[in-house]
């Protein structure tokens, strides 16, 4: 998916987009060909040694500019570049080559391109380091690595940056690469250790974990698994004075982001009340904003019945007896779980609704769970509703959670 449109016409109608080959998956095909045509004019001394994930946040930052109207030469000169990822699969082939050359035998032509390649690639940092050579930037570029709310955090960066006027513009991207070769391999393994703790396991003890051979189906009572997707996404952030004055088109407003975690000390588990979630929420509001204000969540559900239940509990906590009417979807059913893109990817869909007026559909959700507090908009046809608010979520191993809140152009 190249542009708002596309993405549109995919989420509006709850589209999945995964295939299976041994397990479900949501690859990007993006020949060669493609990506010099929208990303022009890089030394082909560099682009030769790009891993997907350069080539994948490269070209979705240079959609969301042509999208926003920006020359992604010489308008992005002075704005900050903010990249969130959350995996290192693309770096691991430059790392081991490095590694594994012996510069005792290692041919002397070979070594400057060997070099080229490691330090573009074998740090988190590297789509950040590509993405500044390309727009020539002169303001802030970093990256953020917090799992599947790195974007998101790095939304809630640019937030506060054009706040306090350090910038006038951001560009946020999340972009992962997850390698299909290691979740195959992690099924194997996780068989052989399943059937090894269901022979030791009591009734009241869950499964060890999902596996990624079925299709992903957030919010649905036969939700057991998670499926995993590469990509990237990008955000195009600015102060309204400077989308005024270029007479920008403006899909809603970055209001606030807030982070928390659960406290606990097991660094891979989360706590299933779901209250981290609500205090994230209600930093989120302040005293500004109230929740009643919000008829809309773009959830962070992967499929995980763990997930669906903290959300569950936020939700009611948050909403009380108003949860029920409460519309809360989850369109990673369409891409999978694409890691570190989330956040980008949340934001932008929310706003796309705001904008249609409609909620798209949770994606595989054709029969929701027991436990839900909230409507899950199941089926492939999106619902109607005229909001100005909306909320939007995404979470890290070991219990950390993001909440956004977003506003219509006008509020």
């Amino acid at each position: 998916m190249f542009t708002a449109d596309d993405l549109w016409q995919v989420a509006s109608t709850g589209t999945s987009c995964l295939v299976n080959n041994g397990v479900y998956y949501g690859g990007v095909n993006l020949p060669k060909q493609t990506f010099e045509e929208h990303v022009p004019e890089i030394p082909e001394f560099f682009s030769r040694h790009y891993t997907d994930a350069h080539r994948f946040g490269l070209m979705s930052l240079a959609q969301a500019c042509a999208d926003a109207g920006l020359d992604v030469q010489r308008d992005l000169q002075e704005a900050a570049i903010l990249v969130g990822r959350g995996g290192v699969d693309a770096n691991i082939d430059s790392y081991l080559a490095v590694m594994r050359a012996d510069p005792a035998t290692y041919p002397v032509a070979e070594a400057l391109e060997l070099f080229v390649a490691a330090e573009q690639s074998v740090t988190p940092s590297d789509v950040a380091l590509v993405q500044g050579g390309l727009t020539r930037s002169k303001g802030a570029n970093f990256t953020v690595s917090c799992g599947c709310a790195s974007s998101a955090l790095q939304i809630g960066n640019a937030q506060r940056m054009i706040a306090q006027g350090e910038a006038d513009i951001a560009v946020v991207t999340g972009v992962d690469v997850f390698s299909v070769t290691l979740i195959r391999n992690i099924q194997r393994l996780l068989t052989g250790a399943q059937q090894t703790y269901d022979a030791m396991r009591s009734e009241d003890m869950p499964s060890l974990l999902p596996s990624f051979d079925a299709l992903m189906r957030p919010y649905d009572r036969r939700a057991d698994c998670i499926n995993h997707g590469e990509g990237s996404a990008t955000l195009v952030i600015e102060s309204r004075e400077h989308a005024f004055a270029r007479g920008a088109r403006l899909y809603g407003q970055i209001l606030s982001q807030t982070t928390t975690r659960d406290g606990l000390s097991n660094p891979l588990a989360c706590e299933e009340t779901g209250k981290a979630l609500v205090s994230a929420v209600r930093r989120c509001l302040g005293d500004t904003w109230e929740i009643s204000d919000v008829p809309y969540v773009h959830g962070g559900s992967d499929g995980n019945v763990v997930v669906t239940t903290f959300e569950a509990n936020a939700i009611r906590e948050l909403y009380g007896p108003a949860s029920r009417d409460l519309l809360m979807t989850s369109q990673e059913g369409c891409f999978g779980h694409n890691g570190a893109p989330a956040g980008c990817l949340g934001v932008a869909l929310t706003l796309l609704m705001m904008n249609h007026g409609q909620v798209c559909p949770t994606a595989n959700c054709e029969e929701p769970a027991d436990c839900l507090t909230f409507d899950p908009v199941p089926g492939t046809t999106p619902r109607a509703l005229d909001f100005d608010y909306a909320l939007s979520f995404n979470y890290q191993v070991g219990g950390v959670k993001s909440a956004i809140l977003l506003g219509s152009p006008d509020v």
